[in-house]
């Protein structure tokens, strides 16, 4: 009877989103946590250790200044913003302390790894008050599975941003099977008012709408190469000009992570059990090598001096 008075207790919703929290501080969370504090409103952002914090920081004031040099910012705008943002290096979410307490309503951007996952949404349920909903970036992984590691299951909902955040107008919004309709209503008011284009994928289903269709499309670009049907340059060429991409999709694999196509890519084939989900051995191949795109300094193309 106590845990039913807490679920019930925690599904009325706190709608009121004036402090986000964030739960990692790499490209993504970085990226929502500039977006967030943009409009105005302030973010608590944790990672596991100080440096990744402070290079989030660094990260976040770079974007400002590309800004400021397009004269879509100014100096006093970014002051405020970079103002609004605390941070708080935490192995576990769950200490006391947490700055997450002070959240309305937290987004998780974690690696794309559902272990991971949901062990941070476990340790979410245990820190954020009452009536907060717990969103994740995930760009493949089952709503679903995580809200049953909680016991808030209808207050978590799919939040998916596009890389890079700043830049990019596109939420896809993703329900899992205990998502409340005031939990949807919720996420797509705090989508719009961060500047976003709200799209609802209408079933929680592995990749969801953009990597349901994304990544099958970059994992045949990598089988034409693996294949010798045509070079990496030709490969993205041909995919620029013949279907006017700005971005071919193998450069556009090693923009996102070869890491992070396979781990979506797994996602697929497990959960949808078709071959055509497949992931190409070479990139598996490619990401046992440390070679994982842009990040690491080589993917399918090199990056770095020169």
């Amino acid at each position: 009877m106590q845990d039913q008075n807490l679920l019930d207790k925690q599904t009325q919703i706190i709608s009121s989103i004036e402090t986000l929290g964030v739960v990692g501080s790499g490209q993504m969370g970085s990226g929502i946590a500039q977006v967030a504090a943009a409009q105005g409103l302030r973010v608590v952002m944790t990672d596991v250790s100080e440096p990744q914090l402070q290079k989030a920081i660094a990260a976040i004031a770079s974007s400002c200044d590309r800004f400021i040099k397009k004269n879509a910012m100014t100096e006093a705008q970014k002051k405020r913003l970079l103002e609004r943002i605390e941070v708080q290096a935490q192995p576990s979410i769950s200490q006391k302390a947490s700055i997450l307490q002070k959240a309305d309503l937290i987004v998780e951007a974690a690696s794309e790894n559902v272990v991971l996952k949901e062990k941070i949404f476990r340790e979410l349920d245990e820190v954020a008050r009452p009536g907060v909903i717990l969103a994740t970036n995930t760009s493949s992984i089952s709503i679903t599975r995580m809200a049953a590691a909680t016991r808030r299951p209808k207050l978590v909902a799919g939040m998916h941003f596009m890389n890079p955040v700043p830049l990019m107008v596109l939420v896809e919004g993703i329900r899992g099977l205990q998502t409340a309709d005031e939990t949807f209503a919720v996420v797509r008011q705090l989508a719009e008012r961060l500047g976003k284009t709200f799209v609802e994928s209408a079933k929680d289903m592995p990749g969801f709408v953009v990597n349901r269709i994304l990544m099958p499309m970059i994992n045949e670009a990598v089988y034409t190469f693996h294949e010798g049907v045509a070079s990496v340059e030709a490969i993205d060429q041909a995919m620029k000009l013949g279907t006017n991409q700005p971005m071919g999709p193998l450069a556009l694999a090693d923009f996102i992570g070869l890491d992070t196509c396979l781990a979506i890519m797994g996602v697929l084939h497990e959960g949808l059990g078709d071959s055509k989900y497949r992931p190409c051995p070479l990139l598996m191949k490619y990401v046992e090598a440390g070679w994982l795109g842009k990040k690491s300094g080589r993917g399918f193309y090199q990056y770095g001096q020169g």
